[in-house]
């Protein structure tokens, strides 16, 4: 019952209770594109290019506009950010579903939607995160933080699964998949007229929103934790992330697996990280947070070495799930290591620069791709264990120093 309480201390609050709802929604819808997506690039061109140059391009807008979302996050009331970036989204999937049931889909349409996505992804993800820090107690922000990667992470179970029976099933494939995700971003936009309005800053018309964002990046440079915090986060994200780009041509070319079972795969990966997530997540606001982030670290890098030399399918499922535990359970005490060395006033800016990680990992996708289909996935997914490694050994260093 203690593990309980101290586990899900923050859905006690009734509004956060609502916003978790509508964000556990939203990254099913998230993480079902990541399979859905691939699947259709790769089946359009048949290589691990395909699938990073779609990638890339919710990457590219990850990065143009995700600082300038964070500022919006600390200037505008938050909930309209929020359901402004869903409802796009949604239509984004609708239409993608239309050119697949018609058969005028592009390898163009797949970037181009994957641009949108990471366009609205950008201003909505920083306005979300800022939103809990409105509902919810200052002594409980950290769990809450931490709880919103539990609904990632439960999503990445439910999402990858959710997509590999769509795609299996005649009745919808590539096209109801879309359409699916489409009706998910829906719900959870109408999730937010349960919640109260969100003020936005009453002095933001009496400043520029880039001089909002550059005062946003000389305090997180100002605060020398925050500083490594952030920038040791972006790049493992960035090394880390674009595993993914090779998985399909790794089950196919050197797996003999049909290129749908990346699903197994995400779902491995996927109960991984909920595992680690429900694990972690009643320490988010202790003092052992930052050992357990940085030890979920190391776990991600070795991980990552071990699925480059699997034999075979079955020793690739159980490299996943351990990949899953490590980037999972990383990736959970982010926010709430992040979150508890940074102003409220800033939270949206400082929450903007870590999701700038998911950008540059959409762009590092793309030459990841390439270098599966030069050198094969497993030299490639090799590089980025032993790059994670260095990674969370030289943030440890960092921290350590600061500390003395």
């Amino acid at each position: 019952m203690n593990w309980l309480r101290a586990t899900f201390a923050a859905l006690q609050v009734r509004n956060f209770l609502v916003l978790w709802i509508g964000t556990l929604l939203s990254f099913m819808a998230f993480f079902m594109s990541t399979v859905v997506q691939s699947v259709v690039a790769f089946d359009l061109l048949g290589t691990n290019g395909a699938v990073g140059v779609v990638v890339a391009g919710q990457g590219i807008a990850m990065v143009l506009f995700g600082p300038v979302g964070g500022a919006f996050a600390d200037r505008l009331p938050k909930k309209v950010l929020v359901a402004i970036g869903q409802l796009l989204t949604m239509m984004v999937f609708c239409l993608l579903s239309v050119a697949i049931a018609t058969g005028t889909i592009r390898i163009g349409f797949l970037v181009a939607g994957s641009f949108v996505m990471g366009l609205t992804f950008a201003f909505l993800g920083p306005a979300r995160q800022a939103l809990v820090i409105e509902l919810v107690p200052e002594e409980r922000r950290g769990n809450a933080m931490a709880l919103s990667q539990i609904a990632n992470t439960a999503s990445r179970v439910l999402g990858p699964a959710l997509a590999g029976v769509l795609l299996g099933w005649s009745l919808f494939g590539a096209s109801g998949a879309y359409a699916v995700m489409g009706g998910l971003y829906g719900f959870s936009a109408a999730t937010l007229l349960f919640l109260p309005g969100s003020p936005g800053r009453l002095d933001a018309a009496q400043t520029h929103v880039l001089a909002d964002l550059a005062d946003g990046v000389r305090y997180v440079w100002r605060e020398p934790k925050l500083r490594v915090l952030v920038i040791y986060f972006i790049a493992t994200i960035t090394i880390g992330f674009p595993h993914v780009t090779v998985l399909p041509g790794l089950v196919e070319n050197q797996l003999g697996h049909g290129v749908e079972s990346i699903s197994v795969l995400y779902l491995a990966s996927a109960a991984g990280a909920l595992t680690a997530s429900l694990s972690v997540a009643g320490y988010a606001d202790s003092e052992r947070a930052l050992s357990i982030y940085i030890g979920l670290g190391f776990l991600f890098g070795v991980s990552l070495l071990g699925l480059a030399a699997v034999p075979n399918f079955g020793f690739a499922i159980v490299a996943m799930f351990f990949v899953g535990v490590g980037s999972g359970g990383f990736q959970s005490l982010s926010a709430a290591v992040i979150v508890r060395e940074a102003n409220p006033v800033y939270i949206g800016r400082v929450m903007s620069l870590t999701m700038l990680a998911f950008g540059f990992f959409g762009l590092m996708a793309l030459p990841v791709g390439f270098l599966a289909d030069a050198v094969g996935e497993r030299t490639a997914l090799a590089t980025t264990g032993v790059g994670v490694c260095v990674l969370i050994a030289a943030l440890r260093i960092n921290l350590v120093r600061l500390d003395r």
